[in-house]
Parts: structure tokens; sequence; C-alpha cells
């Protein structure tokens, strides 16, 4: 069986989720959530389409408010949406008629940061992601994989203490999903950002996360929590090794039972 993570130290928590239920109308999505993420954590949330991991995303960004319980990030009570974090979706949200460099840029020009210190920082940002040669490219004129090595810039220009990943390769290839992860493995080492990530995927969990937290069925609740102890630095000849299997056929038996039971309750 996978190591179940111990739990955070509270001077220690970057992120304190407690005792959260949402609610839309008649519909509970999330009931009696606690979660801490260490600072410098890596977390996936891993559950079946509906079990709130979106929602929970959502509760941390300030983007939704929980109907009961509280969302903390370094220490400070999330009632709007949160400077703090910063969110990566699926769909890549660039303005079309920026060049990647403005794009990268934008959030420091809104906040007033100089026209030469922004372009050094977006400058930086976009070396990391691997776009050196394409400042000047505009979106339509970049791959997906691409466009979204840009948002993930434009993220972390702006120099949040957490990073938030909505299924953010979901929509790419499967050798440049292979490439991202690698890349946003890199990224994290080099940043040391607090980083959730949701994913459906077994596999990309165990590829990027140190720690991963199967959600149950509706509605939403952790049912499992598993410190992926993979050694780094992670390449994909890890999925070979002993441990990878142990620890994707403990998190799939989990996801199995709580795909199920949630087949039942919408019959």
């Amino acid at each position: 069986m996978a190591a179940v993570k111990t739990s955070t130290a509270a001077g220690d928590a970057m992120i304190s989720i407690r005792g959260v239920s949402k609610s839309f109308g008649a519909l509970k999505v999330l009931d009696q959530v606690n979660l801490e993420v260490a600072r410098g954590e890596f977390l996936v949330l891993l559950g079946a389409s509906g079990c709130g991991k979106s929602t929970l995303l959502n509760l941390v960004s300030g983007f939704e408010r929980a109907t009961v319980g509280s969302v903390h990030v370094n220490n400070r009570e999330v009632r709007d949406v949160d400077p703090a974090c910063g969110m990566v979706f699926q769909q890549y949200a660039l303005f079309p008629w920026k060049t990647v460099r403005q794009n990268v840029e934008f959030g420091l020009k809104m906040r007033g940061v100089s026209r030469t210190e922004r372009a050094k920082t977006a400058q930086h940002y976009i070396e990391m992601v691997g776009l050196r040669g394409f400042e000047d490219s505009f979106p339509n004129a970049l791959s997906g994989g691409m466009k979204q090595r840009v948002s993930i810039a434009r993220v972390l220009a702006n120099d949040p203490d957490v990073m938030l990943f909505d299924e953010p390769f979901a929509a790419l290839d499967a050798m440049t999903r292979q490439v991202l992860q690698e890349q946003l493995l890199s990224i994290y080492e080099k940043s040391g950002k607090t980083i959730i990530f949701i994913t459906h995927s077994i596999d990309e969990a165990l590829m990027l996360s140190t720690r991963m937290i199967v959600m149950g069925a509706k509605p939403g609740r952790v049912v499992q929590d598993i410190t992926n102890d993979l050694p780094h630095p992670r390449a994909a000849e890890v999925q070979l090794s002993p441990r990878y299997i142990e620890l994707k056929k403990s998190i799939w038996e989990t996801v199995q039972v709580e795909v199920m039971k949630g087949l039942e309750h919408a019959k």
C-alpha cells in the first residue's frame, strides 16, 4: 500500500482548507473537506468528473466562496480573488492581439511595474519555459503546447505564492503532454512554488506530484491522501519501476470504487 501523508504542521502550511462544504442551490458539491498543503508542495487532485476538484481550486483562488468552512492562503483567509494565487486553465486564455512578451508582461504592467523591469522579468520566465526566440510571436503562430507554456510564464512572472492548474494539459496530444510534464517539473524545482494541479490521469499525477489527494464521489471529499516518494529527477522511465506500479494500483483501486459509487448515485 502507498504511504499515507502525515498532517502538515500548522506553521508550515501555505494553504489550509478547514471544514469546507460547498453547495450550489440544492446541489452539494463538497462535503467537510479538510486539507493542509505545505509550502513548496506539489499536490495533485485526482477523482472522477463531478467530484468537486475544480470547485475546490476555485475556492482556493477566491473565484468561489465556501458555503461552510474557511480557506486560508499564506495565513490569510480567502474572501475574494486572491493575487497570492495564479491560475493556469485548460484553455490558454491568452490575448490574441498581444505577443508572447506582451502576454507575459500583462500582469506586471497592470501593477505599474516599470517597462525595463517587466521586460527583464518576462524574458527570464520566457526562457524558463523554453520559448526564447518566440518573444515577438502572436498566439495564433504557436502550437497548443507553446500557448500553455506562455500561460505558465505569465503566472510565474506575477510571482504568486501558489500556482493552481486546472487540467492544463488535457487538450494536448500524448507526446506534447509528456514533454510539458517534464518541463513543469523542472520549473517547479527551480521556482519552489506551492502547486495544486488537477488531472484525471493517474500517470500524470504520479509523474508530477509530491503528494496526491483522491476525491470521492459526490459530494466531494478526501478519501485517499498519498505521499509520492518516487525519486527525483523524475523522467518517463520511472513508470517501469515497481514503486510506480504499486502506487498506481493503490490509487486505481480507490478511484474505481468512487467511480462505481458515482454511477450508483446517478441511477
